[in-house]
C-alpha cells in the first residue's frame, strides 16, 4: 500500500493545505518522478466497451455540431470511425476496476477519503480537448503520458455565459492567466470554479483525481429533513418576551432574528449531524457495482481462519466517527468498536485476527454477515 504523499514536489503538505487547498490553482513539476502511465489509451478504449463503465467521448467538431457529446458503452466500430485530432476519451471511477489507478488514492489520503470521489482518466487525441469549462469540485490533473498544455482563467459560476447548442458547459468566453505544458509526472491541482482548458499537444493520457463536497442545498435539504424527524411537533417558533408590535403587518427584523437563533438550537445536535454526514459522504456513486458476488456467498467463517482476507470492495466508501462509534459504508451506517472502525477505514481489509480481538462483529447477521451480504467485503479479485 503506497503512502501519503509528504511533499507536493519541494513543497510540504502542509504549506499546500495553508495556502493552496480550496484557494488557488499550482503547478506542481515532478509531482510523480519518473511516473510512467498505469494505463493505455488502447486499454482505456477497452475499457469503454463494457456497459459497466460511464465512458464519454467528446468530439470538438462533431457530426452533430460543435462540442458534440457521445456517451458509452462505445464499439471497436465508434473508435475506429473518430477523426484523427480533436476528440477526448473521459472514463470514470476506473480506480474501481484497477489497482493501480486504486493505489493512486493512497498518496492523497493527506484529504480525509470521504472526500474523494474517484479516478477518471481521459484520452485525447491530437488537439483533443473538453473545451474551456469549470467544475465544481477540487482536482488534481496528473499527467501520464504525452503533453498536454493547459490554461487557467478566473473563477467562475453558473452566471458565466455558455456556448449554446451542446449538452456541454462550454465556456463562450475564455481568458488565460496561467499558461503550462505538463509532461508525464506533471500535475496541475484546481480548486472549485477555476475555468481551464487543457489541449493535447499529440496524443496523451491524464488522470483526474477529484474530489466531492454536497452542495448547500443538498446539505439543508436532506439534514433539515433528518433532524425534522427526531424533533417533537410541540417544539416550535416562540416569541416570549417580544415587544409590542409597532407595525403588525410587518415581518420585523427581530422576529428573523429569533427563528434564526431557534434555527441554530435546533440543529444544534452534532451526534445526529456526524451520523447524517457520515451516511452522505460514503454514498456509492455507482450503486450496480457494489453487489455481492456467488463466490463471496461462502461462508467467510471458513476462509478467514486460512488466511484469506476480505477487503472493501473497491466500488465501497467507508468512513468512521467517534461520538458515537460509527462505521459508514456506502451510505449505512453500522454501530462498530471504534478500534475495529478505526483500524477497518485504514487498511480496508478485515483478518481472522480482527474477528478475534473484536468477536462481537462476527456474530450471526453481524456486523461482518451485513457487509459480506451487501457486496462490501469481498475476496480480493485478482487484480486487487
Amino acid at each position: 500500500m503506497a503512502s501519503p504523499l509528504t511533499h507536493l514536489g519541494d513543497m510540504p503538505i502542509e504549506v499546500f493545505m495553508r495556502d493552496y487547498w480550496q484557494q488557488k490553482p499550482v503547478l506542481i513539476r515532478n509531482a510523480f518522478p519518473n511516473f510512467e502511465a498505469p494505463i493505455s489509451g488502447e486499454e482505456l478504449a477497452g475499457m469503454a466497451l463494457e456497459e459497466a463503465v460511464e465512458s464519454r467521448l467528446v468530439l470538438e467538431n462533431g457530426e452533430s455540431g460543435p462540442w458534440e457529446l457521445r456517451t458509452g458503452p462505445f464499439t471497436e466500430e465508434d473508435f475506429l470511425s473518430l477523426p484523427q485530432t480533436h476528440w477526448t476519451l473521459l472514463v470514470q471511477a476506473v480506480d474501481q476496476w484497477l489497482s493501480e489507478i486504486a493505489e493512486l488514492k493512497e498518496y492523497f489520503r493527506f484529504i480525509p477519503d470521504w472526500r474523494l470521489d474517484d479516478v477518471m482518466i481521459s484520452y485525447a487525441a491530437d488537439k483533443g480537448s473538453v473545451g474551456p469549462h469549470y467544475d465544481h469540485y477540487d482536482v488534481f490533473l496528473l499527467q501520464a503520458e504525452g503533453k498536454r498544455h493547459w490554461q487557467q482563467g478566473p473563477k467562475v459560476d453558473e452566471s458565466s455565459p455558455r456556448v449554446e447548442g451542446t449538452p456541454l458547459n462550454i465556456l463562450k468566453a475564455f481568458d488565460a492567466e496561467n499558461s503550462w505544458v505538463l509532461e508525464p509526472g506533471d500535475m496541475l491541482y484546481l480548486p472549485p470554479q477555476y475555468s481551464h482548458w487543457g489541449i493535447a499537444e499529440g496524443a496523451c493520457t491524464t488522470i483526474s483525481i477529484g474530489f466531492r463536497a454536497p452542495s448547500a442545498a443538498v446539505i439543508l435539504e436532506d439534514l433539515a429533513a433528518e433532524v425534522a424527524m427526531g424533533l417533537p411537533d410541540s417544539l416550535r417558533y416562540t416569541d416570549a418576551g417580544s415587544e409590542p408590535a409597532k407595525c403588525p403587518g410587518e415581518v420585523d427584523p427581530a422576529s428573523v432574528a429569533r427563528l434564526q437563533q431557534q434555527l441554530g438550537a435546533w440543529l444544534k445536535q452534532p451526534e445526529k449531524i456526524a451520523q447524517w454526514f457520515g451516511a452522505v459522504m460514503t454514498e456509492v456513486k455507482y450503486p450496480d457495482t457494489v453487489a455481492l458476488d456467488a463466490d463471496d456467498a461462502v461462508d467467510w467463517r471458513d476462509q478467514l481462519p486460512q488466511g484469506v482476507q476480505l477487503i472493501l470492495n473497491p466500488a465501497s466508501r467507508a468512513a468512521f466517527c467517534r461520538e458515537p462509534a460509527t462505521l459508514f459504508v456506502d451510505g449505512e451506517a453500522f454501530p462498530a468498536p471504534l478500534n475495529f472502525a478505526e483500524r477497518f477505514v485504514n487498511i480496508h481489509k478485515i483478518s481472522w485476527s480482527d474477528i478475534e480481538t473484536f468477536p462481537q462483529i462476527a456474530g450471526s447477521d453481524g456486523l461482518v454477515d451485513q457487509l459480506v451480504s451487501q457486496g462490501t467485503l469481498i475476496y480480493p479479485p485478482e487484480d486487487f
